[in-house]
């Protein structure tokens, strides 16, 4: 049997006084066999559990969990609830582990905490506090224990998911509990992550699907290797048909985000997010997006795109020439943000997200506009309910950015925005 040893929720090692409920105090007499499947479950005063089961202790919250081991999910290929059924009939659990197996293991945690805590209440130096991860795993490989990677987890999660008679709340429990906790994309891209992001993406489910773009978004964000694989396995394309498609808002805001990442400093995808039609998609969800949520993440969107191909345009005169410079250039030159902001209506679109009340969706609007500016300015004069807003902004905010220097801020958020302000009717006249 293994025993795996939890992370608190802030990623450390727990100690202290969440270790004083570590302790397994069970009566010696034979105990309820718990059935696992490969979802942890709390193990109950009075339980025990198969033999060559996962059994861990977490420190945070003092409880046991179990859940099937290596072996089990190992020969499990097809399954429902609590396991996978082979030749049509369910795997039998065999006898359990002995209680004093399981105390004396819970001991020695116990007895090793209170070292560390004695060493650090001694003012011992900070490397002292705390063990590395191979010194962890020696002394638990003398106590039968077993230290899980992500390496070791996400397999056995792939496993499980793709078994055809998994159930959706399962499902979703696989998605939260191990790929919402893989810090590194390129991590989760080794492991075939993104087959598994992708198939949960086209499922029918929104709340497979909010998990799994939340995922895919955490995994691209500034993380080249990670786009560049997203793109090679076809994500653009289906986040922009969940974008087109699903009527959910909570999946649109997580779509989005993954959107962002995946075309940040990344003129290759925008090149093919402009191509296949994704300024078309996202001037349809801004027009559609009546609660002003939505459309302030596209407006961020556009003036992301719009200040990175500036700022590369900037640097071209301030930069020794060099290889890798000359190919961003170039690549950034065949991203048509011009032609697609003129031809899909941005510059009348995006002055209607000033009527928002929010001022933090107001100052997003008013950079992108001010981005939009070489574009847009011949319709900008054009405009009188633009013109309209930036007097009756102006009105709004001069006041408070009044208040805000009295009080000692002299750049403080409201006078930013008057300055913005300040700045696009300069452009205009």
């Amino acid at each position: 049997n293994s025993l795996v040893a939890v992370k608190n929720v802030d990623g450390a090692e727990a100690g202290g006084d969440e270790q004083e409920e570590a302790y397994v105090d069970e009566p010696e007499e034979d105990l309820e066999v718990v059935q696992t499947s490969h979802v942890w479950q709390t193990l109950k005063p009075g339980q025990a559990v198969p033999a060559g089961s996962h059994v861990r202790l977490n420190l945070q919250t003092g409880q046991r969990e179990v859940r099937m081991g290596e072996e089990q999910l190992k020969y499990r290929p097809q399954g429902h609830r609590s396991g996978c059924r082979v030749n049509g009939e369910k795997e039998q659990t065999r006898s359990s582990f002995s209680p004093d197996e399981l105390k004396q293991a819970m001991k020695k945690i116990k007895e090793d905490m209170n070292v560390i805590n004695e060493d650090i209440e001694e003012g011992d130096t900070v490397s002292a506090k705390f063990r590395s991860l191979e010194e962890l795993k020696e002394d638990m490989s003398q106590l039968d224990l077993l230290v899980e990677t992500d390496f070791q987890i996400m397999p056995q999660s792939y496993h499980s998911f793709f078994c055809a008679h998994s159930l959706l709340f399962e499902k979703q429990q696989i998605i939260r509990d191990n790929l919402l906790n893989v810090d590194n994309g390129q991590t989760l891209c080794s492991m075939g992550g993104f087959q598994l992001i992708l198939q949960v993406l086209n499922s029918s489910d929104v709340k497979l699907q909010e998990s799994a773009a939340s995922v895919l978004g955490s995994a691209l964000a500034s993380n080249p290797v990670v786009q560049v694989r997203a793109m090679e396995s076809g994500a653009l394309q289906t986040l922009l048909t969940l974008l087109a498609t699903s009527r959910s808002q909570q999946v649109k805001k997580k779509v989005l985000f993954a959107l962002a990442s995946l075309l940040r400093h990344f003129p290759y995808a925008q090149r093919h997010f402009l191509t296949h039609g994704g300024f078309q998609v996202l001037s349809e969800l801004f027009r559609a997006d009546e609660g002003g949520v939505l459309r302030t993440r596209v407006v961020t969107m556009l003036y992301d795109m719009i200040s990175e191909k500036e700022l590369i345009s900037q640097a071209e005169q301030n930069v020794l020439r060099d290889p890798s410079h000359d190919e961003r250039v170039r690549q950034y030159a065949e991203v048509s943000l011009r032609e697609e902001l003129l031809e899909k209506g941005w510059c009348a679109l995006v002055p209607r997200q000033l009527e928002s009340s929010e001022h933090d969706h107001r100052e997003k609007t008013l950079r992108a506009l001010l981005a939009m500016a070489p574009v847009c300015l011949d319709q900008y004069r054009t405009d009188g309910s633009l013109l309209d807003s930036l007097l009756s902004l102006r009105n709004h905010y001069h006041p408070m950015a009044q208040t805000e220097r009295k009080m000692g801020e002299e750049y403080g958020y409201f006078s930013e925005i008057v300055e913005l302000i300040d700045a696009l009717e300069v452009q205009i006249k």
